[in-house]
Order: C-alpha cells, then structure tokens, then sequence
C-alpha cells in the first residue's frame, strides 16, 4: 500500500473519531431524556391532579411540587399524558430510548420493527383506556377520550369495543401468525414432539433397538456409502422394495419410527406381526444404487435385535461467510464508503446562474385558435373529409388540434391533405399524425404566430426536476401540452442527435450537459468531450478537473484534433473491458449495483476495485470524424454503443449531416434513442427517425424526440453561452481533482517509428502499395492516400512519414504536396528490394 493510501486511510480514520464524539453526546442526551420522562411521568401519576394544578405556575417559587423532577416534571406530564396521549406517552420515552441506542450503534432493538409497534400503541392505546376509564382521569389523555367520544356517538359502544377487538385481534394475527394452519402446525409439531420423548423413555416391548451409539457409528464408518438425510423434508413416492419369498411386500416409509404392512398394523403394537430390520451389513465398497443394495431384507436374528438406530438432524445454522462479517463490521466502523469525501465541501451550480426571462406562460389566442379552427374544418369539408369533433392543446412553439373524422373516413385520405393544410393556414412546419398513439383521433401540429421561450431556468427549477431520482436525468424542454419533459440517459442508453445547421443542436447539447451538471457530483460523472469544431465545446474547459475525463500525458482534455480521437475511442474500449472485468470478478450485472457493494465495503480496493463514475461520450460532430477517419472511427463507436450500457458508458453523438454514410445501419442499430432538429429533407428526417417529420419542423429548438417507441414534439430548452460560461466559472472555481480522471492508455497495434528512425521490419502493410500510388502520380500527399487505399487519416499519415524517413519523399510542407524523390517506378522497385534485403 503506497503512503497515499496509507495518509487517506488515515485521515479517513480521524474524521471518523471527530464525528464520534458528538455522536456519543447525542446518544447519551437521547437517553437520558427518556429516563427524565419515565420518571416525571411515573410521578405524574401518582399526584396528577395537584400536578395538574400547578403545571401553569413553573416561575411561582410559593408552590411546591411533587413530582420528582419538581415543575419541569409537572409541566412534561401534563404534556404528555393529561393533554395528549395518556398512558402511552411511555412509548414516546422508549422511542427516545431506541434512538439513543442507534445513534451509539448498539443494536439491541429492531429499529423499523420497534417504531412500527410503538405507533401502533400510541394510536391504539390511548382510546382503549378511554373506553375503560370511560373519559375518567388521565390514563387515556385528551387524545384518547376525544377518539373514544367520537366513536361512541358514531358507532355506539358495542361498535366501539368491536373495533377496538378486531385492531388488537389483527395485531396479534399479524404479529404471531395466529392463522389456524400456523396453529395446527404448531399443535402437531408439539405433539410429535411429546410422543417422541415419551418412546425414547419408555423401553421396547420387543428390545429391537438396545444397541448404544458406539455400534450406530462402528455400522456407519464401515459403510460409507450409506447416509442419513433430513427425513423433515417430503419424500418422492418410491416404487415397492422387492422382498425374498416368505415375506410380505412392504412398501417404503418415510417415517423411520415404524414400518407398517399393507395392512396397516404396527410391528410395534402387534406381537404376531414379523418385523423386518434393516440390515446395515452390507459389504464395504459397494455403491448402493437400489434399495436391495443398500438394505439386506432377511428376517431378524437375536443379534440384529440389538441394534438401535437413530436418527438426528443437525440444526441449519445461518452463518455469513468472512467477507459478509468484514463488510459488516467495516461499515459499523467507518460507516458506508462516501465516494464524495474527496471533494466533501463542492457545492452543487445555484439556479441563479441561469438567466431569468420573466413570464413564461402561455398566452391564449382566441382569434387565432378560433381563425385556424374554421380554416381546418373549411378545408377538409372541401376535400368532402367530415369532422365530428375538433379541440386544441396549446404548446409553447405551436398548438395541437385533434379532429375525430366522421365514420366511413380514411386516415390516408387526411394524411395526404397535409401540404394543402400548410397552404391554407399559411404556416411553416404543419405535421400531421394520423393516428395519435393511444387515442382515437387524428393530429394536425400548427406552429403559432408568437412562440413563447422555454428557458433552462424554468426546467431546472421545476420541482419534477428537482426530486427526481433517475440516475443521469437529462431535461430537454418542454412537450406540446406545456410539460417538462425529463429522460434517463443511463436508460437511453445512448442519444443521437441530428439537425442543420443553426436549428438549435449545439443548444441542445449543451442544455444536456448543463442538466447533468445541475444534478450529478464530480466524482459520479465525467465526460469524454471531443469537438472538431473547437469552438462548440470549449467552454467547458474550466471544468476540467471536475468533470472531464482524458488520456494520459495530453494536454486538453477536450478533443480538437481528429488524430486524437481513435486513441480516445480505443481507450474508452479499454475502460469498458476493464470494467467488464471488475463486474464479473464482483458478481454484478451493471455499475449501479457494483457501486451499491464498493459503498458496503463488500469490495477490497487492493483487488483493483475502486467507485465507477458515469462516463458520458459527447461527439459534437460525427460526420467530420467519419470524412477524415472512416471505419477507424466507426468501430469503437459501434462497440461502445452494443456493450458500454452496463458499465456506466454512455454516448451522446451529434451530427448537422445525417446521411446514410455517416449515420450507418450499424450506429443507428445501437442508439434507439434520437433527437431529430429541423433538417432539409425528408430522407434526412427518415435517417435519423426512420419516418418523416423533421423536415417540417420550424427550427430554434424545435425538435422531435424518438424512444424507440413514439415520437414526441418538443421545444428544446434555451441556455445561452453567457450562462454556460458562468456555470463552468462557478464550478471551476471551486476546488477539484489534482487532474482530469485517465483513460487507459492506448498504443496503437499500427503504430510505427517515428521520422528519421524508419525500421523496414516495422514498415506499414500498405507501405510499398502507397510508395508506387505516391511515385506512378507523382503527388506526395496524405488524402490522397486516403482516397486511393481507403484509409483513416491516421494511418494515412504514419505512412506517409515512414515513406519520409525512408527517402522516398520529402519533408512536411505546409499547404503544399511533399515532394517525391524517387522519379520512377523502376527506380522505386530496386529501392524497395534492397529494403526487402
């Protein structure tokens, strides 16, 4: 254990000693309040009514008091007893007692299980001394004799006792199982008892069974193959033991006590009957297989008459194994493992960062609801497409009517009417759904004249947001009946999102980051952030030693340069396995539940198990990453998206250009859930939601969430960059981690010898294929390498600078192609067999 560890556990130990004492202060201040009650309140009873008289007068020094704990025992009983709760104010001071116990961690009550009880008889008993005292004196309370009065008029009396009987007679049902087949099991398990003790005293009338335990154990040791079960558990139906002629056939016994004839007569009771022993003289070695094997069916001798053969069953003894007892009494030590003690004082973004825009609610239009109404109803009626019924649902970006067509009326027929409908109402962006899912009626979205803004700070201050308890909630705006809408990204398990350019995506990304943010510790969370853009992302640098996550030795934890990302991609596979590795050596089947066991202290840290936090994968723009890296890229993604889900690793890709080609059948394959913006086309909506709609969305968050399931309109929630800015600030500010969290490090299996240490052994597959492209064109240039051989940049551009140090081009020069050497090919085929040599 190196001196980090040995300082942490130290430190760790020190607190838990500083919080000790105050935990020791308040159990003992718990208990000795308990017995400052049990006592005021035993003195109470004794003198209650000149106690009573003087609870008022505790600054009156001419009247003295007779409780033991003088007027502050007067002023507690009458508290408690005369005013509330009677005699059941001694389940108020035993609860004290129970408390101080736990928080002193000495279990000798059941907590959930004593509190149950406790308030049962605090309801209970209260308005049953009522009922006996009939209102008299202070054994029932205020509380008691206002219940029991009540009920007595509702009820009566008889009704009253009959309630009071049927609660205790319930208690007592529930709490000792009194139903009649628990009873009648007891009842046998009794006698079975009792009749067995008596056969034991009492002597055998035929002395079969007089042999001592010495013979029992001499039979057993002789032949091992011979064992004695548990005969409490029920016995399969067994086929008839043959029996040699002479002798009646006896069925099998599961009670070894006895073994009856067909008929049902006792050897025990019957002195004609022949008994039939079992004889245990088999021969050693012998697997006993059937029931003539294990038992020689012969007719007694004066010797076998001796034998008494008994039968105990060992008691089951539920014991934990070493690493339950260590895990337990590591927890009653130090407490559950607290994976935010690093950064214990961090304090979580205030709302106040967020810009406030003023009122949010949505104003009703009435002419406008009213105008577009009569141009719907108009329209369709020209197309002889009859409506029965018609209602609107206003959203903040547009406003759902829902029309029940007339019967006899195809839904295609109103599908068909949906650019006309635009036309008519003048709109951009009108979508029809027909039909709704889970209702009967048919849908026309109608985008409205003055949208009202959904801003992050409204979400985010929502009181659904605030309480959830989804384990990386994601809050992207607003739904068209005006609803936060939340979503589990662990749940997702990954998101693609799609959209042109300027509708709303980066905002989009960044209202996910910032929910996240809101809601998870840095040491729950961390992201992999890459931006080939450079300009998207960058604001969240500041958080770098909180949140982000990065490979060793690089400099930016957010990912600028493409060359970078494979490495990145392949690391994070790296992770993933290891991962994978720690789960099944934990016996667990997904992060959650491997991090519940590393908190119980049922995981030993020097076995490499360590706390997991979330990794969120966030690709501003695929598409780029595709163009200059291909398949290299394409792979890790697809990997992480089949199998990263268990482990915590989630992927958010985003894209401005979802073609075929970019978002491939086996991304799409991985990520079920999609967030569509507004696109150009309807083939771009189809490949990203597999239907059409995207492309009739009005933009500036407008968008279209995909489950799996259904498709949802929603307008994205608006974060402005200031506020990110000042989010980031608040966070950065504050102290973090010595350094990002490290990814695994990842050494290419291409990887080769940098310029001017070129080795022929190590060179490139297509080392020699790119030297001839590069000499028959004359062209020293890395995409064109890309082009030619299909190749992601990287492994472009090792070739290249293998073809570098070994002569045949030149030197990097800028903008420019390199220049290439070797004129000719015949020149290059001698130069490339004397590498060979």
């Amino acid at each position: 254990m190196d001196k980090k560890t040995q300082t942490k556990q130290q430190d760790m130990s020190e607190k838990g000693k500083i919080l000790s004492k105050p935990r020791i202060f308040f159990g003992l201040t718990f208990i000795l309040f308990s017995v400052v009650l049990i006592f005021s309140f035993i003195s109470y009873l004794m003198n209650w009514k000149a106690d009573q008289s003087q609870a008022g007068t505790m600054l009156d020094k001419s009247i003295q008091s007779s409780n033991i704990f003088g007027k502050v025992g007067d002023w507690l009983g009458n508290i408690f007893i005369f005013e509330s709760i009677g005699v059941a104010s001694f389940i108020i001071a035993f609860l004290f007692l129970v408390f101080g116990t736990l928080i002193l961690k000495k279990k000798i009550f059941k907590p959930w299980k004593t509190i149950g009880h406790s308030l049962f008889f605090i309801c209970w008993v209260p308005i049953f001394m009522g009922a006996v005292t009939k209102g008299q004196g202070v054994l029932g309370g205020v509380y008691g004799y206002q219940i029991m009065d009540s009920l007595n008029a509702i009820i009566g009396t008889v009704g009253l006792w009959l309630v009071l009987a049927s609660s205790i007679a319930l208690y007592f049902i529930l709490e000792f199982n009194l139903r009649p087949s628990s009873i009648k099991a007891k009842l046998n398990n009794i006698n079975e008892n009792t009749i067995g003790k008596v056969k034991s005293m009492m002597p055998s009338s035929d002395e079969n069974f007089e042999a001592d335990e010495e013979l029992e154990e001499e039979a057993l040791d002789n032949h091992p193959n011979i064992s004695v079960t548990d005969m409490s558990e029920p016995v399969k139906q067994q086929e008839p033991v043959k029996v040699p002629k002479g002798f009646p056939e006896v069925p099998v016994s599961t009670n070894l006590e006895t073994i009856t004839t067909p008929n049902h007569t006792s050897f025990e009771d019957d002195d004609n009957a022949k008994p039939i022993n079992l004889n245990l003289n088999t021969k050693p070695g012998l697997p006993v297989s059937t029931p003539e094997q294990a038992f020689d069916l012969t007719p007694s001798t004066p010797s076998q008459e001796n034998i008494k053969f008994n039968v105990e069953i060992a008691p089951v003894i539920d014991v934990l194994d070493d690493t339950e007892k260590q895990s337990q009494e590591l927890v009653e030590k130090h407490g559950l493992y607290d994976h935010k003690l690093d950064l214990a004082k961090f304090q979580m973004p205030p709302v106040e960062l967020l810009k406030d825009y003023g009122n949010e609610e949505i104003s009703i239009n009435k002419e406008e609801l009213e105008e577009n109404k009569n141009k719907i109803v108009g329209l369709l009626k020209n197309f002889n497409v009859g409506i029965a019924e018609i209602k609107a649902t206003i959203g903040p970006t547009v406003t759902l009517y829902e029309i029940v067509p007339e019967a006899g009326i195809r839904v295609s027929a109103i599908k068909k009417l949906q650019d006309d409908i635009a036309l008519n109402l003048s709109a951009l962006g009108i979508r029809i759904i027909a039909p709704m899912p889970g209702k009967g009626t048919i849908g026309i979205e109608v985008p409205r004249k003055n949208p009202t803004m959904v801003s992050m700070r409204s979400v985010i201050a929502s009181h659904k947001f605030q309480n959830t308890d989804m384990d990386l909630p994601v809050v992207f705006g607003k739904t068209i009946s005006n609803e936060i809408f939340m979503a589990d990204l662990s749940k997702m398990p990954h998101l693609l999102m799609a959209g042109a350019t300027g509708q709303g995506k980066s905002v989009g990304i960044n209202a996910i980051l910032t929910s996240l943010l809101y809601k998870k510790h840095p040491s729950e969370l961390k992201f992999v952030m890459v931006d080939p853009k450079k300009v998207e992302l960058s604001l969240y640098s500041k958080i770098e030693r909180h949140y982000l996550a990065k490979l060793p030795d690089t400099d930016d934890a957010i990912i600028t340069d493409t060359n970078k990302v494979i490495n990145t991609l392949n690391s994070l596979c790296i992770e993933m396995d290891n991962r994978y590795d720690l789960l099944k050596n934990a016996f667990c089947k997904n992060l959650k539940e491997y991090n519940k066991k590393f908190a119980e202290r049922k995981l030993n840290p020097e076995n490499g198990h360590r706390y997991l936090p979330y990794i969120v994968l966030v690709v501003d723009e695929f598409a780029d990453l595709i163009m200059t890296a291909g398949k290299e890229v394409e792979l890790p993604i697809a990997r992480l998206a089949q199998l990263a889900r268990a482990v915590g690793i989630h992927l958010i890709v985003a894209t401005q250009r979802p073609s075929v080609n970019v978002i491939t059948g086996m991304i799409k394959a991985n990520f079920p859930a999609r967030a569509a913006f507004r696109v150009i086309s309807s083939v771009d909506s189809r490949t990203i939601l597999d239907s059409t709609g995207a492309d009739q969305l009005i933009g500036k968050g407008d968008m279209l969430y995909f489950n799996g399931n259904e498709i949802l309109r929603l307008q994205c929630a608006f974060v402005d960059t200031p506020e990110v800015e000042r989010i980031a600030e608040f966070i950065g500010e504050q102290k973090g981690y010595a350094s990002a969290f490290l990814l695994p490090e990842y050494v290419s299996e291409d990887a080769t010898s940098s310029v001017g240490s070129f080795d022929p052994n190590e060179k490139d597959a297509l080392f020699e294929e790119a030297a001839r492209i590069i000499v028959s064109t004359q062209q020293g240039s890395t995409s064109m390498l890309q082009r030619q051989l299909k190749l992601g940049y990287n492994r472009a551009g090792r070739i290249m600078d293998q073809l570098e140090a070994s002569g045949i081009v030149g030197g990097f020069n800028g903008a420019k192609a390199r220049e290439v050497i070797i004129s000719d090919l015949h020149s290059l085929e001698q130069f490339l067999e004397d590498l060979r040599k």
